[in-house]
């Protein structure tokens, strides 16, 4: 099965790969698409993205979220996940927050994406097609962002390290942004309680 980052959106607006070419190009980046033939440029389910070297990077499918259809399938199997991960006002939100999301874009990241000079391209389509339709982002063994795309629900891995941007609810409701040290177990244990940790950097 692959690695998998998500942008769930709550747009189901058609971009059209002229789109994301024209976005790398603006990035000083440049990639090759291949696609089905019998689908329009502008609303397709499937695409592959290589380099211009022609390294295969990725596979980008296209799951709008309606009954019966895998987006739906998928959404509430999230839905159901994050009932064990915390903090518990984030999957509270999340939970709330999925009911907006009509459409999903997954991204199957091949080994050759994490390449240095290959993963910007993958970042300059993510978030062009994120700039089309809003929402949150979603990264296999991380978890979820809220909508300024700071991780707000804890997936890591217990060996994880580094420091990440990141987001709690506060007081009032709204989200305070910090950066923390992943590595750091005290700081773990007061985000997992849904709180700034002492030692992080608010942003």
């Amino acid at each position: 099965m692959g690695y998998y980052i998500r942008v769930l959106g709550t747009s189901d607006t058609n971009i059209h790969i002229d789109d994301l070419i024209i976005g790398l190009e603006n990035d000083n980046l440049m990639a090759k698409f291949s696609f089905d033939e019998n689908e329009p440029a502008d609303n397709w389910t499937v695409i592959n993205v290589a380099n211009s070297d022609g390294d295969d990077l990725m596979q980008i499918e296209r799951n709008p979220v309606v009954a019966g259809e895998l987006g739906k399938e998928e959404l509430e199997e999230f839905r159901e996940d994050i009932k064990n991960y915390k903090p518990a006002s984030a999957a509270n939100w999340l939970d709330k927050y999925f009911d907006k999301v009509k459409v999903i874009y997954a991204f199957q990241l091949l080994n050759a994406s994490f390449d240095d000079n290959n993963f910007p391209i993958v970042t300059s389509i993510k978030s062009k097609i994120w700039n089309k339709t809003g929402g949150i982002f979603q990264a296999d063994n991380e978890g979820f962002s809220n909508e300024t795309g700071h991780h707000i629900l804890w997936q890591f891995a217990d060996d994880v390290t580094g420091n990440w941007n990141m987001a709690v609810k506060n007081f009032f409701g709204n989200w305070t942004n910090f950066k923390m040290d992943l590595g750091d177990h005290k700081q773990r244990e007061e985000f997992w309680k849904g709180k700034v940790p002492k030692d992080a950097t608010k942003l």
